[in-house]
């Protein structure tokens, strides 16, 4: 194989990888339920604030 094939092939590879990751943290991200976020959200506001 040329060098050129296997650059282009492991870029083709690298694009599929990096849409796989993001579409699992999609998947996470839409699991959580709105009082989940709501809840998440307050607690590290909290935490961001010094806990007062």
């Amino acid at each position: 194989m040329r060098w050129w094939k296997v650059v282009g092939l492991a870029g083709i590879v690298g694009v599929a990888a990096t849409g796989v990751v993001i579409t699992r943290a999609e998947r996470r991200r839409r699991a959580y339920t709105p009082e989940e976020i709501r809840t998440r959200l307050r607690d590290r506001y909290t935490a961001a604030s010094g806990g007062a």
